[in-house]
């Protein structure tokens, strides 16, 4: 199966990317549309910056940030969405304005988080975060942070199959970045089959992160990370993963059909 494109569609002042670009829902719909005609095969949107030192968003302003854009894609476009927050309050908000997907980085967390997903019937993401945003990037430990990580994944998609969650709606994020030092994400990205073998799709988000500038001082800036965005989406895919969650969506999926003709 090909690897599919997620399109990332930040709908925040404060991302650590594209943060402010897309907050007028006008301009959303205008990105949105155009990482549709690039080849985006799902979009991701979120009212929640999740980067380092992120602040938590009040429910009222997440939610009227993301429900006004979700509602005008969906008026135009059958293509899969998926709603990129924590609060399950904003999830139920969300599928029922018409996403398919809830991408938790809290790997459904929250208190009732679980039984939701179920009664919502969705595809669900469940990531790994070593503790939350606005500390999780001060100083990670891990013992063996491949099998940790694939341990915890296993533990909350059995959690959320207790819980109700059919199976085939669970996909797993390892998540580069979230809690982890650049030894720690180049560990995961090199052992990601074990991350694969768990027997579920992985959906990996490495567009832009940080971890691409500390191999290379010159992407100082996020834009400036296309290059080390590909060659990680291009590892993901030799690995086995599901999909890619990009910024640059034309990029990528003209790197993946290369990549796939040639393979």
């Amino acid at each position: 199966m090909p690897v599919q494109v997620m399109g990332i569609l930040n709908l925040t002042p404060d991302s650590f990317s594209d943060g402010g670009q897309f907050l007028d829902p006008g301009r959303a719909l205008i990105q949105a549309r155009a990482m549709i005609g690039a080849g985006a095969d799902s979009l991701d949107l979120g009212g929640e910056s999740t980067r380092p030192g992120a602040e938590p968003v009040p429910l009222e302003v997440e939610l009227s940030r993301v429900i006004p854009v979700i509602t005008a894609i969906r008026a135009e476009s059958r293509i899969p969405i998926s709603i990129d927050t924590l609060k399950p309050q904003v999830a139920r908000a969300a599928i029922e304005a018409g996403a398919s997907v809830w991408n938790d980085v809290t790997a459904l967390g929250s208190p009732g988080a679980m039984n939701l997903a179920a009664e919502l019937g969705c595809d669900v993401v469940l990531m790994h975060m070593k503790g939350e945003p606005r500390t999780m990037q001060a100083a990670p430990h891990y013992e063996d942070v491949v099998a940790e990580v694939a341990s915890f994944l296993q533990a909350r998609a059995d959690q959320a199959m207790a819980a109700g969650v059919v199976r085939s709606r669970i996909w797993l994020d390892p998540g580069v970045g979230f809690g982890k030092s650049l030894a720690h994400n180049l560990t995961l990205m090199t052992h990601l089959d074990q991350i694969v073998a768990l027997g579920f799709p992985v959906l990996l988000g490495v567009s832009r992160k940080r971890f691409i500038q500390s191999l290379d001082p010159f992407g100082t800036e996020p834009a400036d990370r296309l290059g080390g965005s590909l060659a990680a989406a291009l590892a993901g895919a030799r690995a086995g993963v599901a999909a890619v969650r990009v910024h640059d969506v034309r990029e990528t999926v003209q790197a993946l059909k290369v990549w796939e003709a040639l393979t």
